[in-house]
């Protein structure tokens, strides 16, 4: 779930996409082996945030002694799609976001499509995947710019029928998303707020 998001951030910092490839995989590399996952605790805050952080640590500390050896050599591959990445990455918007601010968003993107595939999942069988297909649109969408009549007639549905629908789907969809980030946080009474500082990403 994080990889992209980090590998965005070290792209952004000017590293070439071979360099970024390296780096990354040399970061959580040496995150696993080093275990820093049970240095977690809620006062460190929130595992996104403390994920950076050991990025930000390696970056400064590290990398010299990673980029000394043969590209790849005494590294771990991690089975990751680069080539996506980097597709992904050739259309962030350019030179406007801060690395951390590119982290951030793709963070966010990240988890909203984890949570748009975990609904997708549900809704998979026969007619009710087309519905979903065809209603998808106005999960987003703000309440002024619900236009219901094309998805509807689309879905097979009445408007009334789509309006209904799509509240369920909404409802569903907050659920879901609150699941996700629940997943990334120590401490759950953090949700909501992290919640906001994801969509605050697309500020």
């Amino acid at each position: 779930m994080y990889w992209y998001p980090l590998y965005a951030y070290v792209r952004r910092h000017g590293y070439s996409r071979e360099d970024a490839e390296d780096l990354t995989q040399s970061f959580f590399a040496r995150f696993l082996r080093k275990n820093y996952l049970e240095q977690l605790s809620k006062e460190r805050g929130r595992f996104r945030s403390y994920l950076l952080g050991a990025l930000k640590h390696f970056l400064a500390n590290e990398w010299d002694k990673t980029r000394s050896q043969k590209r790849g050599g005494g590294v771990p591959a991690l089975s990751l799609d680069w080539q996506q990445a980097d597709t992904r990455y050739s259309v962030e918007p350019p030179d406007l976001l801060t690395p951390d601010k590119v982290y951030d968003r793709a963070w966010a993107v990240t988890l909203l499509e984890r949570v748009v595939n975990r609904l997708r999942g549900e809704y998979s069988e026969g007619e009710k995947a087309r519905q979903f297909e065809a209603l998808k649109p106005l999960l987003m969408a703000g309440r002024g710019e619900l236009q219901y009549a094309q998805p509807a007639a689309a879905a097979g549905m009445s408007e009334g029928t789509a309006r209904v629908a799509v509240h369920r789907l909404r409802q569903r969809y907050r659920q879901l998303l609150r699941e996700e980030v629940g997943l990334t946080l120590l401490d759950p009474a953090q949700a909501e707020e992290e919640v906001r500082a994801l969509f605050a990403a697309f500020a």
